[in-house]
């Protein structure tokens, strides 16, 4: 993933985490589907529309973090399906973000400024179909001092927030 996109995602994750509601208006909630909701961003250079959910279950439960797992789709430039992930922290670049839902894992490739994401949008295709059919997907990562955490998070309503994200931005 070229460096300009990684960019428009961290601003994307500023713009709905750190900006107050005044600077925000831009950022539209589009609708909320049991654990994922889904939201849209408009910029000078095209819609951003994304589906996500936060953990319902963390290990270790003494740390809590600001985990999320990202569908995004950016028809300015020709990106779906792309898949991220924060667990709330900057992961160690020894050890591989992974996601596993039953027997399929997905490694994710690229981890900066704690995001991790995918290169392979073949792969992606691959998560969101099993994202679909699954109940339950979980992440696990390495924090800077090599300690593992896991992220669980439920699918219950993935389905309809992927395919509300898709048709926002078609």
């Amino acid at each position: 993933m070229p460096i300009n996109k990684k960019f428009l995602l961290y601003f994307c994750i500023f713009v709905i985490f750190l900006i107050p509601k005044t600077f925000a208006e831009e950022l539209k909630k589009i609708g909320k589907y049991k654990d994922w909701e889904v939201m849209v961003i408009s910029e000078a250079s095209g819609k951003v529309c994304f589906a996500q959910s936060i953990p319902v279950l963390q290990a270790p439960k003494k740390n809590k973090r600001d985990a999320r797992l990202f569908v995004t789709f950016r028809p300015s430039e020709k990106v779906s399906n792309e898949i991220s992930t924060t667990s709330g922290y900057e992961f160690n670049k020894n050890n591989s973000v992974l996601a596993t839902s039953g027997n399929n894992k997905f490694k994710f490739d690229i981890k900066q400024q704690g995001f991790a994401w995918m290169t392979s949008n073949k792969k992606e295709k691959i998560m969101v179909k099993v994202m679909k059919k699954g109940s339950r997907i979980m992440v696990s990562g390495y924090n800077e001092k090599g300690s593992q955490t896991i992220d669980h998070y439920s699918l219950l309503g993935f389905t309809k927030a992927y395919n509300t994200a898709k048709k926002a931005c078609s």
